[in-house]
């Protein structure tokens, strides 16, 4: 179970039978995952425009590429715990797996894990700005 697609279904399948607030708690779960911001990317933080505006939460990314393989690193405001297990969620998917497959993330993964109603339409709208600017830009860096 090691491709992103298979990881993906296994968390998806996490959240299959669960009722809105469980599908909460676990989300909050995963967001205890998401290792702290290292003082390199602190440093680089200030100095580059790696925030999401999209989303009203204070989320910066770094998708990026070493010898094909993806990784995110990722910070995310401590008050919106739901964005970052999210964001956990994608970072755990794509970490260690070839650019190419990584930058196939399932366009209606909220609608799959049953997130979308729960989380509401502006917050759905944020994790989908998240998701769309990895995916562009682990995208950006595969061979054409």
């Amino acid at each position: 179970m090691n491709g992103v697609n298979e990881r993906l279904n296994a968390i998806i399948g996490e959240f299959a039978d669960l009722d809105g607030r469980e599908k909460l708690e676990l989300l909050l779960d995963y967001a205890a995952g998401l290792p702290p911001l290292p003082p390199e990317y602190q440093a680089r933080k200030g100095a580059e425009d790696r925030r999401v505006h999209e989303c009203q939460t204070p989320v910066f990314l770094w998708p990026e590429v070493t010898d094909g393989t993806a990784r995110l690193t990722a910070e995310v405001a401590p008050e919106a715990p739901t964005v970052k297990g999210f964001v956990a969620i994608l970072a755990d998917a794509v970490n260690g797996r070839p650019v190419a497959e990584a930058a196939t993330l399932p366009d209606d993964m909220l609608e799959r894990m049953g997130l979308a109603d729960v989380l509401g339409i502006l917050r759905s709208r944020g994790l989908r700005a998240i998701l769309a600017r990895i995916k562009r830009e682990l995208a950006g860096t595969t061979p054409a």
